[in-house]
């Protein structure tokens, strides 16, 4: 009689049959004995089991896949997708303690280099399972965190915990409300970590005081590739985010994104900006969406476009260019650059 364990495995698909097991690829390259690595579904299962959590099949099926991915001999680059906001099976969003045995499952699994978890609801909670994950799982490149309710205290355990980190590549953190406090805790983790070239921290509630924090230390790191500061609550008419951001382009020739849509950058803002494109060599991909730039700033942008062959893109949506700056942009493209690949522009 079959027990309850294999009873519930199978049971979530028709189609599914045992996977050969994988072998460790140190033992295979040592020429020993392979040691076998038990499928993650009844790795899941016996934690749940043993931590008297409840099982949640759409795992389990997620799971399945990942198994029947490592048996055909797929080692690299798996991705475990628990989205929540998944369309294509019903599915209950992942709490933090439900995160936690996935942190568990994934802690000695050589073949998982990324996870995403965004929409979920793992909290304070869950970020501190995330960041015991990144401190003892040594081939997670990519973690998706996004909208996950997290707040400045759990946005300073992970931002520790990539202290020592120096295998993550890229970590959204976008719609969890880690505040200034949680900013600075990042900006501060950005002179030590000199691994990460991704970071996305839109829509998280910066303040002031952490944008300016992100531009400094990046005069100085080497290694963020693109970062997104989207949405920051900022108080004041100086612009003095974007002073600081263009002083930041100035003397970084390394970051190749960078995402400032809701600044509110006005055209003295898009001056500093542009005056930083003059002498940056690095950016290819430039964001001002959602701002409040008019066609003054649009006649500066072009100016910079005639000589700065560097940048591919640039978004503009939600601005004011205006059809006297439409003309103007579109007119230095036609006779002067050949390098923008795209142009983005949309407003209602």
């Amino acid at each position: 009689m079959r027990g309850r364990r294999e009873a519930i495995l199978e049971s979530q698909s028709p189609l599914l049959t045992p996977t050969t097991t994988p072998t460790s690829a140190g033992a295979v390259a040592d020429g020993g004995a392979a040691e076998p690595i038990d499928g993650l579904q009844e790795h899941y299962y016996d934690l749940c089991m043993e931590k008297s959590q409840e099982i949640k099949p759409f795992i389990l099926h997620i799971l399945q896949e990942v198994d029947e991915e490592i048996g055909k001999g797929r080692l690299e680059g798996i991705t475990l997708n628990v989205a929540g906001n998944s369309r294509l099976m019903a599915i209950e969003r992942v709490t933090g303690e439900d995160f936690g045995i996935l942190c568990r499952l994934l802690k000695n699994n050589p073949y998982i280099n990324g996870l995403d978890v965004r929409y979920n609801l793992l909290s304070d909670i869950g970020a501190c399972y995330a960041a015991k994950l990144l401190q003892k799982q040594h081939n997670l490149t990519y973690l998706n965190l996004m909208f996950n309710d997290i707040g400045p205290e759990g946005g300073e355990v992970i931002a520790k915990a990539l202290h020592k980190d120096t295998t993550l590549k890229h970590l959204r953190m976008t719609g969890n409300k880690i505040e200034n406090k949680g900013g600075m805790y990042f900006a501060a983790m950005l002179q030590i970590n000199s691994s990460l070239e991704k970071l996305d921290l839109g829509d998280c509630d910066l303040g002031m005081q952490s944008v300016i924090a992100f531009a400094t230390v990046l005069t100085q790191n080497h290694t963020i590739k693109g970062l997104n500061l989207n949405r920051p609550i900022l108080y004041g008419e100086q612009e003095e985010s974007t002073v600081h951001l263009g002083h930041m382009l100035k003397e970084n020739q390394w970051l190749v994104e960078l995402h400032m849509c809701k600044h509110d950058i006005k055209n003295g803002g898009m001056k500093q900006l542009c005056d930083a494109l003059y002498l940056n060599r690095s950016l290819r991909y430039l964001d001002v969406s959602c701002n409040k730039i008019t066609q003054d700033g649009m006649v500066c942008l072009a100016d910079v476009l005639r000589s700065n062959t560097t940048l591919e893109v640039i978004d503009l949506s939600f601005n004011r260019m205006e059809n006297a700056g439409a003309k103007y942009l579109s007119d230095t493209l036609a006779s002067h650059n050949r390098t923008l690949k795209a142009l983005v522009w949309f407003y209602i």
